[in-house]
Formats: C-alpha cells, sequence, structure tokens
C-alpha cells in the first residue's frame, strides 16, 4: 500500500480563514493533564484511521508524553458528549505542532471539524511564542482532512510518499 503524507502550515495568525458556526459544540482544554484521557482519545478517535503507533506505548510513556508541560489538550463537546480532540506540543523556535486532531466517528460530516480546526489554530496562536503553526495528514486520513486543512488557511509545504 503507498501512504503519502502531507506536510502543512501556518505562519501568520491571519492566514487563518475561520469557520465561526460552532453547531453547539464547546472546546475546552483539559487543564488537569489525565494521562489516561489522552489514551483514551488518541484509541477512540484514532482506531477509524488506524492510529498506532502510541497504542504500544507504556504506561510511562503516555504518562511522559502527555503530562510534559510542552504538550496541551483540547476537547471538542457536543450535547455534554465529548466529539473530538486535539493535541498541540510547543517545539523549538516558536513552533507548534498539531500532533493530533480528529472527530469521533457519530460526529463527523455534520460541520464540526472546520470549527474545532479554527479553534486549534487559535489556540496554537494564542501559546506564547508561537511564530508557526503545523501538522501533518496522510493518505489514510479522511477523505476530507486535507481540504478542511487548506480550507481553514494552512499551506501544503512537503510531500512524501512512501510503500
Amino acid at each position: 500500500m503507498t501512504v503519502t503524507t502531507y506536510y502543512l502550515q501556518m505562519t501568520d495568525i491571519a492566514q487563518l480563514n475561520a469557520k465561526t458556526d460552532a453547531r453547539g459544540m464547546q472546546v475546552k482544554e483539559c487543564t488537569t493533564k489525565q494521562w489516561q484521557y489522552n489514551r483514551f482519545l488518541y484509541a477512540w478517535v484514532g482506531e477509524q484511521w488506524q492510529w498506532f503507533d502510541k497504542l504500544k506505548w507504556s504506561t510511562e510513556q503516555w504518562q511522559a508524553y502527555a503530562e510534559a508541560d510542552d504538550l496541551r489538550t483540547w476537547v471538542g463537546y457536543v450535547d455534554g458528549s465529548p466529539a473530538g480532540f486535539y493535541e498541540l506540543n510547543l517545539q523549538a523556535a516558536g513552533a507548534v505542532e498539531v500532533v493530533s486532531f480528529g472527530l469521533a466517528a457519530n460526529f463527523i460530516g455534520k460541520g464540526y471539524g472546520g470549527y474545532m480546526l479554527s479553534e486549534a489554530i487559535r489556540s496554537a496562536f494564542a501559546w506564547e511564542g508561537c511564530q508557526r503553526v503545523w501538522l501533518h495528514t496522510c493518505s489514510l486520513d479522511h477523505p476530507s482532512a486535507l481540504r478542511n486543512y487548506q480550507a481553514r488557511g494552512f499551506q501544503l509545504y512537503k510531500t512524501e510518499t512512501e510503500e
């Protein structure tokens, strides 16, 4: 199977083409860090997209990752239910990576993705020192993922294809 990975970035909040209709979604930061919740969100949302890399992590690896000072997590809720999440990682030279971003299966195709991504971008640029927001997606992701990232203002800067 051939997998194509797309790398995208945004270097100024002014590039954001925000989707402002929340459709009832509330996005809240998880200010109390709980590695078990990050692990749950990753497995729950990522199952349909073959996110499996972190599933083999030990308890210690999950704890070190999710409770690190340079990682922040937000969850989107609809009618009291978690609908999706994103994680941001502050890196060197003012870069913030959108490490994980996704919606649970019951919430896909209902207009929440653009709003939650807009909130992710705002959250990233609000992080002190942020000069660049970047992420990567691949051809195994939802067919609308790349289109959503580009519609919000991300620019493609690198593509890699692997067998």
